[in-house]
């Protein structure tokens, strides 16, 4: 049992000299910073990607490991779709911590420049949360647009969606 698994490990103090507050950052392209310098190491970063959950009481978004957590500020999203392929006609995602589900077209819209949001990890603790598609998972959702009306529409097994900001 982690230290995490106790119900008011989030209620405890921080360490002696120490704060819950840091410069950790996520980047709108999803990549952390600290002291405004770039976390360089692929297994770190990939380790904070799946350390992204939000305190229990605030709802501000915090990395934890199950030993020890910190607040972190979050420039746009908390997670990314970094590719999306196609199971049968359904739209699979494959997240930055390395976790995948069905895409739910419902909770699909366009951002600025038109960047793809969707809603994610709908069961997970503090879920849902909100993830941006890569440019690169963004080219892998054609087999899954169309258009009607002259917009673009979305649509796999899971139900169809015209794509709005």
């Amino acid at each position: 049992m982690k230290p995490g698994d106790h119900p008011e490990f989030f209620r405890f103090p921080a360490p002696e000299g120490r704060s819950r507050e840091s410069t950790i950052r996520l980047d709108p392209e999803g990549r952390f910073f600290h002291d405004e310098a770039p976390v360089e190491h692929p297994k770190l970063a990939d380790a904070m990607h799946t350390w992204i959950a939000r305190h229990p009481d605030d709802g501000r978004y915090i990395l934890t490991n199950g030993y020890d957590w910190t607040y972190f500020t979050v420039e746009d999203v908390p997670f990314f779709v970094r590719s999306v392929r196609d199971e049968g006609g359904e739209a699979m995602l494959v997240l930055s911590d390395g976790t995948e589900e069905p895409l739910d077209p419902a909770t699909a819209r366009l951002g600025d420049g038109g960047a793809v949001y969707v809603k994610v990890k709908a069961g997970a603790n503090g879920g849902p949360f909100e993830a941006k598609l890569t440019r690169f998972a963004q080219t892998q959702l054609g087999p899954f647009l169309g258009e009607d009306r002259g917009g673009a529409v979305l649509a796999t097994k899971r139900g169809t969606v015209r794509l709005t900001g």
